[in-house]
């Protein structure tokens, strides 16, 4: 099951977690949220405070400045392949009763760090037994 994500700024956090609840075909068990891209992460924070997307993307600015790789010489998009390795390609979130077991301040973070692009999530659900 996929889910296509279009952004529109260079780097972005765009909260999906009623995309991918909305997905969810399983009573309980597990989803697995991945992003099929190496310039961009999927993560698990807060979105109540809109400043908390802003911080994070400021502070992985500040250690991971852009125009200074090796890699910078092809495409100029070293930066957003280091941090989109440090944060990860997927998430695993347990289901339970055709819900997302999230805490009460967690959401499902798509992480935009070359954009603006056309993206692909990757949804796959295992289910449980019991």
């Amino acid at each position: 099951m996929e889910l296509i994500i279009k952004t529109n700024k260079k780097e972005e956090l765009v909260d999906i977690t009623e995309l991918v609840e909305n997905k969810i075909k399983i009573q309980n068990g597990l989803i697995n949220v991945y992003v099929k891209h190496t310039t961009a992460a999927i993560i698990i924070n807060e979105n109540y405070d809109p400043n908390i997307c802003t911080d994070i993307l400021t502070c992985l600015s500040k250690l991971i400045p852009r125009g200074i790789w090796l890699h910078d010489k092809i495409d100029n998009n070293a930066s957003a392949h280091i941090k989109a390795s440090i944060l990860g390609p997927s998430e695993t979130i347990p289901i339970k009763n055709k819900k997302l077991q999230l805490g009460q301040w967690q959401s499902i973070m798509f992480v935009e760090l070359d954009g603006p692009r056309t993206r692909k999530i990757i949804l796959k659900q295992i289910e449980s037994k019991k």
